[in-house]
């Protein structure tokens, strides 16, 4: 078993002290870091009401905004959350939040909106009378290179992914109770991160990131039908599709995965990260391999590509 100071996780970052500083935006308000703060009535808070995006911030550019902002529109309305402002208006807020802090480049963002804080503390949707609550918080978080070198070790845990008919997985929901208590029996168990099977047995996710394997020139990921749909797995997928990389979606199972010749996971925070064994078996020759590294660099041309159609469309608005 791994001590826990040589684990790695796709979210490791260095400590940046300006994190001291920032300035987080509480509905309307912007607060030091120490003094934002929601009510304990809040839903998200008392009940996990809510539902929350992971944005990156590059070279003055939110990476793939519009689809952020797409997803996270069509999860109010899938839980009845009126977000109270238009799309349009909720990205302006996000812009003015990042100048407001000087923030041009290398920065993670948390945009969280729930139901808001309840007249009374009890699951009715109806006694959150006061409106969403939205919290941005930014933060200088660059992923480690040092993790990408090294890579993952995943853990198959029992706990699967749920069915559409109880929590849908493609919600992005602040109860994340399932992925949290598979993480931890992945951490008790050695493991960097959980791997998790779809209710029919099948390799489907991780804790926190989707998952991807390569075998023999192919790029396979789970069917969809029990994950995220992360926009990080959704623009690999086209990345691959463009550069004519045979990519499936597809059902496959742990001797699938066992047998690759690759494996990374993908995900806002850290875009691509390798997994070089699971569950004791090495991946591949257990570095990050040919594929991964091709892959990571056309995400990161899509990166680029992103930012100057999002500068066009800025120019044609005047």
């Amino acid at each position: 078993m791994q001590d826990a100071s040589t684990k790695v996780s796709t979210h490791d970052s260095a400590e940046d002290p300006r994190n001291a500083a920032v300035l987080i935006h509480v509905d309307g308000k912007l607060y030091p870091r120490e003094e934002a703060k929601v009510s304990v009535y809040d839903s998200g808070f008392m009940m996990g009401d809510g539902i929350w995006e992971g944005l990156r911030l590059y070279e003055g550019h939110v990476a793939f905004l519009a689809d952020h902002l797409d997803r996270l529109y069509e999860a109010a309305k899938a839980i009845d959350l009126d977000i109270g402002m238009t799309p349009a208006a909720l990205e302006a807020v996000l812009y003015d939040t990042l100048a407001a802090n000087g923030m041009t480049d290398g920065v993670h963002i948390r945009l969280m909106v729930t139901r808001g804080k309840k007249k009374n503390p009890f699951q009715d949707p109806r006694l959150s009378v006061y409106g969403p609550t939205i919290v941005i918080i930014p933060e200088y978080k660059v992923a480690s290179e040092a993790t990408v070198e090294r890579g993952l070790s995943l853990f198959t845990v029992h706990v699967h992914r749920q069915t559409p008919d109880s929590q849908d997985p493609k919600l992005n929901s602040h109860s994340k109770l399932n992925c949290i208590l598979a993480l931890i029996q992945a951490l008790k168990a050695g493991g960097d991160e959980a791997l998790m099977l779809d209710p029919h047995g099948f390799v489907n996710t991780c804790n926190s990131t989707n998952f991807f394997i390569v075998r023999k020139g192919e790029v396979w990921t789970s069917s969809g039908d029990h994950c995220m749909n992360g926009i990080t797995r959704r623009k690999v997928i086209e990345a691959c599709r463009g550069a004519g990389i045979p990519v499936f979606e597809r059902n496959y199972s742990l001797v699938d995965t066992y047998g690759a010749d690759e494996a990374f996971v993908t995900g806002t925070f850290g875009a691509q990260t390798p997994v070089v064994s699971i569950d004791g078996r090495t991946i591949g020759d257990g570095r990050p391999g040919p594929m991964f590294r091709r892959i990571r660099g056309l995400y990161k041309d899509l990166v680029v590509r992103d930012r100057a159609a999002a500068a066009e469309r800025a120019a044609a608005r005047g």
